[in-house]
This record gives structure tokens, sequence and C-alpha cells, in this order.
């Protein structure tokens, strides 16, 4: 508190109508400053910014030097003008100086989804109620996942999506189309993109992503978020011949090493599949077998209560 003295020399408390008055008048050099400070970092001239907010230029070199008394409409008029709240620019912090305000000004500029994400990061849900219903199964190809998620979709009655036939839908075009167009990293985009409308259109569900989702971290974070996570294993040879079952002759043709390689790919990734809630290992199971002990799984740990 500010203090003046008496004709003794001992400090008096200021007046509460002089505090009033000073508190006014930092109140208006402050405004000016920001305004000033605002106008500059954008580059405007006072004739302009007069004409953007209907504010005379001679007012505006007032209240820049701290000399205004503005009123809170034509306030208003000036930090629209500047594209700033009115807040920001009668606050008493330095919104240059502040964290939370220059904070607050990047999550207004920023878009839709990044403020729902930010919302998400300072404010995170319990993991039950994110993951909500949702049970996604993860793996190599060949594991069962498409196999097992769509049985398993039947016997619970609930929806089963397939990540790339999501993602063909959305896209119009075949995977290995989006591949060959965009690169690995425009199909990861379109990826991340599928898992987000299915978690924003899908409460209960089961999901079968594919083998390389674990790979970009980003988006297997937001799996291992919003879903319950199983990971299907099998030995390497188990998923070389349900993939060759399958009619698709890719891993093999004219690729002896394809083994070696295959077996490079889990051991690569198999501390990042660890990561899932749960595993369930099919390795010389039957499909009626591992299809029991998944629904077994769901049940004991609770995946859809």
């Amino acid at each position: 508190m500010t203090e003046i003295t008496n004709f003794r020399g001992e400090a008096e408390p200021q007046s509460r109508e002089s505090r009033i008055e000073q508190s006014v008048s930092e109140l208006i050099r402050r405004v000016g400053e920001r305004v000033r400070k605002a106008r500059e970092r954008k580059g405007i001239p006072r004739r302009v910014l007069s004409e953007m907010s209907g504010v005379s230029p001679r007012y505006l070199a007032q209240l820049e030097a701290g000399e205004g008394n503005i009123s809170i409409g034509l306030l208003q008029r000036v930090a629209l003008a500047l594209d700033h709240r009115v807040e920001w620019l009668v606050g008493e912090e330095d919104p240059w100086s502040s964290d939370a305000l220059r904070v607050a000004e990047l999550f207004r500029a920023a878009p839709a989804d990044v403020q729902q994400s930010v919302l998400r990061a300072l404010n995170p849900e319990p993991a039950e109620v994110m993951r909500a219903h949702r049970i996604c199964l993860i793996g190599l190809r060949g594991a069962g996942k498409s196999t097992l998620g769509a049985l398993a979709g039947q016997a619970l009655n609930i929806p089963f999506v397939e990540l790339n036939a999501e993602i063909e839908e959305q896209s119009g075009m075949a995977v290995s189309e989006v591949i060959a167009l965009y690169g690995q990293e425009g199909y990861r985009r379109l990826e991340a993109q599928a898992i987000e409308r299915i978690i924003a259109t899908h409460d209960t569900m089961i999901l079968a992503a594919a083998g390389g989702v674990v790979a970009d971290p980003e988006t297997y974070n937001t799996l291992l978020g919003h879903f319950h996570t199983v990971w299907l294993r099998t030995t390497p040879e188990e998923h070389m011949a349900r993939v060759r079952a399958q009619g698709d002759e890719r891993p093999m043709a004219g690729n002896p090493e394809a083994m070696e390689q295959l077996k490079s790919i889990l051991t690569s990734r198999e501390t990042l599949y660890a990561r899932a809630l749960a595993q369930l290992d099919t390795s010389g199971q039957s499909v009626e077998s591992s299809l029991a002990r998944l629904l077994r799984l769901i049940e004991d740990r609770k995946f859809l209560s």
C-alpha cells in the first residue's frame, strides 16, 4: 500500500479514494501499453487500427500514451480489432510474461480438435471412462484379429470394425492405393483420423487394428487410452501359415528371407505390443478355442461392464 507522511514524519495509510484513483490510473496506463504492444506486434499502423475499430486516431494516441479514459464499449472495439479478448488488455498479469495468458491465447486460436486434445490432457477422465466399452485387438497380421474380432462381436452382439476397412471407406480407395499415393506417412494420418472418428461414434465395440499401428507413438497412445487393448499373439510360423492359408502369398513371394524378416518385426514390436492391457496366445489353438478364451478374458477383465 502506498503511504504518505504526516507533519511528524510518520507514515499514514493512503486514503481509499486515492487508492482507487491510483488503481484507475494504473489500469489506463496498462491498457494503453498493451494496446500499443499488440498493435506493434501485428504491424498495424494507428491509422489502420482506427479504421478497423472505429476509434479515432487521436483517441488511440491518448490511449496508448496512458492518458485515455476509455469506455468499456470502446475498449471492446479496440480489443476485437486487435483480435484479443478485452480481459487480455486489462488483466493485472503481463500477457507477454504470463504463460497462462499466452496459453489461453493459443488455445483460443487453435482448431476444435486441438482444443479437445488439450482439454483431455489437462483434465483427463478416469481410464475406465475414457475406454468406455471399446475393445481393440492388436498384433501382427495372421494373429486372428479379424476372425476373432468378428466372431466375438457376433457373440456379444456389439459392433465389430476393422480399422483398414474404415480407412478404405473414408478415403474411397484400397489401403494399398492409399500407401502408393500418399506413402506410409499419409496412411498413418488417415489411420489416426479413423481412430478418432471411431472413438467419437462408438462407446461399445470391438476394433481390429493393423499390425503396424503401434509404430506411431501418438496414435498408439490414443488406442491405449480409449480402448481395452488385447494383444493376440502366436508364433512366427503360425503367423506366416495363417496369412498363406488366407490366399495371401505376398509374405513369401520371391523373398527367401521372409521368415527372418517376420521374426525381426515381431521382436522389434514385442515391447510395444506388451503395453496392451491383456494378452491372448492363440498358438496351436482352434478358432473355437481361441474365441472362447477371448470371451472369457473380456468377461473376467470386465471390459464391457
